[in-house]
């Protein structure tokens, strides 16, 4: 029933691209025994432009490969149909996911030279964080395409007035509708958000106004005792204070 929205395509791109980050990391940290560090670079730049590769540049190369191996291979031999609508989508949605972890990698760079004056550079390639690379993801997520259920030699999109304007490799794609999240529906395993705790003054995913869906929220006082003030007295025991404390908290209608 969740097969082909956005929420899965989403899914299958973090999962694509956590994975190139993680075999990639561990490659560049010794970890593994069929990678290192990028040694193509090593040679490149010279002392006279001011900078040099250097240090060790992670090996994006071989944590797509894998991550390629891992994830694509076996949904094509399952299916059978390599061409099949859902497994396309899907693998383009993989893919997206490790463009994300290219398309985001940056040069770092260490200075050397008297008193720091950083007369020569030593530069190497690394990625970014994954929460870098998750926030970029999430934007595509937000911006996805809904393609046409109906696949001929490529995807493309379903709206007949932009059919001319080509799928982007970044771009996350979907097929069916997202089901209403907001509202219990035990045959699709939605729990719904009734009776969700939320923050009131939050604008975030967990704020009252966005996870309610617009229901309103109740609003009751809830009583903590606890200890509190431990001091050690000799010899030998621990006396504390027990301290009550109100707080309101806010659960969705």
């Amino acid at each position: 029933c969740f097969a082909g929205t956005k929420e899965t395509a989403f899914i299958y791109a973090v999962m694509s691209a956590g994975l190139v980050h993680s075999v990639t990391r561990s490659c560049s940290a010794g970890n593994m025994t069929e990678c290192s560090c990028d040694v193509n670079l090593r040679h490149g730049g010279s002392a006279s432009e001011g900078w040099h590769w250097g240090g060790c540049s992670d090996d994006i190369h071989y944590g797509m490969s894998f991550s390629r191996k891992f994830l694509d291979v076996p949904m094509k031999n399952i299916t059978g149909k390599s061409r099949s609508g859902l497994t396309v989508m899907n693998l383009h949605n993989n893919e997206a996911g490790r463009q994300a972890v290219v398309k985001l990698m940056s040069v770092d760079c260490r200075c050397h030279g008297v008193s720091g004056s950083c007369a020569v550079k030593t530069c190497w390639k690394t990625m970014s964080s994954f929460e870098k690379i998750g926030r970029f993801l999430k934007d595509k997520y937000e911006n996805s395409i809904q393609i046409s259920d109906k696949l001929k030699k490529k995807l493309r999109r379903k709206e007949k007035s932009q059919r001319k304007i080509p799928v982007g490799k970044e771009d996350l794609l979907y097929v069916n509708k997202s089901p209403n999240y907001c509202v219990e529906d035990q045959k699709l395993g939605i729990p719904g958000t009734q009776g969700r705790e939320c923050n009131r003054t939050s604008e975030g995913p967990d704020g009252c106004n966005l996870l309610c869906c617009g229901r309103g929220y109740n609003t009751h006082v809830v009583r903590h005792v606890e200890r509190c003030e431990c001091k050690f007295v000799w010899c030998c025991y621990v006396r504390c204070r027990r301290c009550e404390t109100m707080t309101d908290v806010h659960t969705c209608k």
